[in-house]
């Protein structure tokens, strides 16, 4: 019999990292600073109606062509310069050691908005099962050209019921909307953790919640945020963004374990 799986989802962008992964390498080499680079982004949005992804892609496209090879390698080398809060590095392992001595399996998974190619090139890409993100679609000469994937906070929801059915490779679609009893998905909603960081979130934070998981918001200075995800019911806790080990975040993510580990105890009394 296949262990029970817990799934931890994160976001990216002020959830593991303090800002948007745009701003540490890109910038550096346009000729605008990281405030008129997004507020150009804004006003592309506002003009053409645009989708908020798909105009900071065309930025980066637009802005890039200048100073860099667009290519996918050039993108991954930008993940190296991204920081992370602080005890990211060793989380996932230390997560991972936990559920493994109740005898649960747990995968870890990004949904973000940010860029995939930039994820892949950070020091912890190899710790999660899938990546998914906003991604460009690439040319013979092995330059982007065109958005392949463009995530945005509503249609972040679909991973989530790409990870509760496992139904993981994006092109499949019909497998992902065919009908599957609930105790028949390969992980439950209730052994799902989503981590987030504001109103981008919410459509994720609320569909765990609602469906039985754990939504978890995270802050870096000003807690006030959080607390209204909170009292409008969109997410179950709210922590400062620090994953070292003994901090709040770490003890509060290892409680929601020890009570999925009670309830598949229970369920398995049960058969």
């Amino acid at each position: 019999m296949s262990k029970p799986i817990v799934a931890l989802m994160y976001d990216f962008d002020k959830t593991l990292s303090p800002k948007n992964m745009q701003d540490y390498g890109f910038m550096e080499g346009l000729d605008i600073s990281s405030e008129e680079f997004w507020a150009a982004c804004t006003r592309l949005t506002r003009t053409h109606q645009m989708d908020s992804i798909l105009s900071y892609m065309y930025m980066m496209l637009e802005k890039g062509q200048s100073s860099f090879l667009l290519r996918r390698e050039n993108f991954q080398q930008l993940g190296s310069s991204v920081k992370l809060f602080p005890g990211v590095r060793t989380w996932f392992d230390r997560i991972s050691d936990y559920c493994a001595k109740y005898g649960l399996a747990c995968e870890h998974y990004i949904i973000s908005s940010g860029l995939k190619e930039i994820i892949e090139g950070t020091e912890i890409a190899d710790k999660f099962k899938e990546i998914y993100a906003a991604e460009f679609m690439y040319g013979d000469n092995g330059l982007a050209r065109w958005p392949a994937m463009a995530v945005n906070y509503t249609s972040k929801t679909q991973f989530l019921y790409r990870i509760n059915k496992g139904v993981l490779d994006v092109t499949e679609q019909k497998e992902l909307n065919q009908y599957v009893p609930d105790d028949d998905r390969r992980i439950p909603f209730r052994n799902m953790i989503y981590f987030g960081d504001g109103d981008t979130d919410v459509p994720c934070m609320k569909l765990t919640r609602v469906n039985g998981g754990h939504s978890i918001v995270v802050f870096q200075n000003d807690r006030n945020e959080a607390e209204r995800l909170i009292r409008e019911n969109r997410a179950n806790f709210a922590f400062k963004a620090d994953y070292s080990r003994g901090r709040p975040l770490e003890k509060a993510v290892m409680a929601i374990i020890d009570n999925i580990a009670a309830m598949e105890r229970l369920k398995a009394m049960e058969g």
